[in-house]
């Protein structure tokens, strides 16, 4: 249930980017009015123009810089939500037990299977409404990034590599590489998972297809961040939430209660054996 609502939260939150993203299309400048748009993207292209003077007088390195700077201030944040997530997936079992103990739907179960969950959460550490809170602040970060990119006629004048920013890249090179880059953060998120259900494999194939399309269609600067944020995201989750080493330690902890649970019986059966002696 609550991997369910933290899905839930992904998507809307994912549903409400696209939906200001969408209606916000008007350029910013200097003259632009309100608190989002004049002090908060402005001061985003503002930087990124700065940063571009510094590397070349190239738009497209001052994208990829000012990316980057954005991820690496945002990792505390991502840390943390990445601990707590660990630390809730590593009590699903009991979880689940819970659940299986007081399953009848009836007022005063319900209310004990809560008390419980609480309980058990307090003893493992897990606020679990806090590990959302990351993405919630986030969000509107990377939100403002993503339309200094998007509603900025100055970034879209210059040509970066093979392509013309404003324009799509001809060779949909970008679109492709942003493609693989979101599956790929997907795909090593839900290999850390040890259980599985029809929502996340739609996520991990469904976003891919997303960022393909859109990136197909739109400026070349906007597919330069979406490469970028998503190659970022891959290197950060092998960083902190690698699956390979998670699913190591999980199955050294299994053989390990295994051989603890073994030596037990070996135990009893010997002490049963000398009793009857």
């Amino acid at each position: 249930m609550k991997k369910a609502k933290r899905i839930s939260l992904l998507l809307s939150t994912g549903l409400v980017m696209l939906v200001l993203a969408g209606c916000s299309r008007s350029t910013v400048t200097q003259n632009s009015s309100g608190i989002w748009d004049h002090y908060i993207i402005w001061n985003f292209i503002q930087a990124i123009q700065f940063l571009s003077k510094i590397f070349g007088n190239s738009y497209g390195w001052g994208i990829i810089v000012f990316t980057i700077i954005v991820r690496v201030v945002l990792l505390p944040l991502m840390f943390y939500q990445t601990k707590s997530m660990r630390k809730t997936t590593e009590l699903q079992p009991k979880l689940k037990a819970l659940q299986k103990k007081y399953s009848a739907k009836d007022k005063e179960t319900q209310g004990k299977l809560r008390e419980e969950q609480q309980k058990l959460y307090a003893e493992a550490g897990v606020n679990p409404v806090a590990g959302c809170l990351p993405i919630v602040v986030q969000m509107p970060i990377l939100l403002a990034l993503y339309q200094a990119i998007l509603r900025s006629q100055v970034l879209k004048t210059g040509s970066f590599l093979w392509m013309q920013l404003g324009d799509r890249d001809p060779y949909f090179v970008l679109p492709i590489l942003a493609a693989i880059f979101t599956f790929a953060t997907s795909k090593l998120s839900v290999m850390s998972q040890p259980e599985q259900n029809g929502m996340t494999a739609a996520m991990t194939y469904g976003m891919p297809a997303i960022i393909l399309f859109s990136a197909i269609s739109l400026p070349s600067a906007l597919s330069l961040y979406w490469v970028i944020t998503n190659a970022f995201s891959v290197g950060q989750t092998m960083l902190l939430n690698n699956p390979f080493k998670i699913n190591k330690e999980r199955e050294e902890k299994q053989k390990a209660e295994k051989a603890k649970k073994r030596a037990l019986e070996r135990a009893k059966r010997r002490a049963y054996r000398s009793k009857k002696k």
